[in-house]
């Protein structure tokens, strides 16, 4: 097995721009992402809400889904159009007061002065206020369940605070990202990409407020997934392959956040390996969850800078243990 040297270690841990060499170990396969992470073949996601979409053509005086389907058509295919997303361009010099690239793009895809795009780009909102949690999450899952590079999850209030707080205090993490090496053996390459959150005022104001009269929908959380080599190249201009968004509007009176995560084509990385990624933000940064112990003193030590004490084989381990 290869080791790290030091040298480059302590470079990351201090200004993430140190050299990480690839390394070989044995990875076990992950079949549980939880709630965090989920991309679901399309087949499975409406053999699993078969019955509900039963239900839902016969009240809307259909005899069939593919009629209830044909009937949303034209909408479905609106919300797509308008739900695309723009291709980040390419890096390009800053100029003072310049706004960096992803930004203008986001702002530029969106039309408006804030760069996320509101939850109502991809449901209707106060309809779908009236319903259960559980069926919310269904059409949530359904409604991407046809994009190949889509991720999509429904995390319930608490767990998000857990991981918002921890998000606050360490904005940025890396990961390691198992690739096979292409030979007849188990071993695997370990490439490591660097995560960064970012927090921005709510995209569209609250409809309802919590009994107390104060609403917890004051923000919208991104986090963008960035090869390490990337971001070491190109620093704040270096293209994501991998951005998830995190939707509050429903977190009053449904106790319900809303991630889309969408995976840009032709940068390397598959939504498979995108959705593992974002899995791992779960079981790192839940600290008083998943994350308790040695997961969240990793991270802890990462934005200390602890040289000593972080070791990137131990990062490797703790990734695919599932507690």
């Amino acid at each position: 097995m290869a080791s790290f040297r030091l040298q480059g270690l302590r470079s990351i841990l201090r200004t993430q721009s140190g050299p990480l060499r690839h390394q070989q170990r044995r990875w076990a396969q992950v079949h549980d992402v939880r709630f965090l992470a989920s991309h679901h073949d399309p087949k499975h996601v409406l053999d699993k809400y078969q019955s509900k979409l039963n239900e839902k053509a016969k009240q809307e005086g259909h005899e069939s889904v593919d009629s209830l389907k044909e009937a949303y058509s034209d909408k479905i295919h609106e919300m797509r159009r308008e739900a695309s997303t723009a291709t980040t361009p390419e890096p390009e010099t800053k100029t003072p007061g310049q706004e960096a690239p992803i930004t203008h793009a986001a702002r530029k895809a969106t039309g408006k002065a804030s760069p996320i795009k509101p939850l109502s780009t991809y449901l209707d909102v106060e309809k779908i206020r009236e319903l259960p949690a559980k069926e919310i999450e269904a059409l949530w899952r359904l409604r991407f369940a046809n994009n190949p590079t889509a991720i999509c999850a429904a995390i319930p209030l608490e767990t998000y605070h857990r991981i918002m707080r921890a998000a606050r205090e360490n904005p940025q993490f890396v990961l390691p990202l198992p690739r096979p090496t292409g030979e007849e053996t188990e071993e695997t390459t370990a490439e490591i990409h660097f995560l960064q959150w970012a927090f921005h005022p709510p995209a569209e104001p609250s409809a309802t407020v919590s009994p107390s009269g104060q609403t917890v929908n004051n923000h919208v959380s991104t986090c963008i997934f960035t090869p390490l080599g990337a971001f070491k190249m190109h620093g704040s201009f270096a293209q994501p392959h991998t951005t998830i968004t995190h939707y509050l509007d429903l977190a009053d009176d449904k106790g319900l956040v809303l991630m889309h995560g969408q995976v840009v084509p032709d940068r390397g990385v598959s939504t498979t390996e995108a959705t593992w990624l974002v899995s791992c933000v779960q079981r790192f940064y839940d600290f008083d969850g998943q994350a308790s112990g040695r997961k969240s003193e990793l991270v802890r030590m990462f934005t200390a800078g602890d040289v000593e004490n972080f070791k990137v084989e131990e990062l490797m381990e703790e990734s695919e243990r599932i507690q």
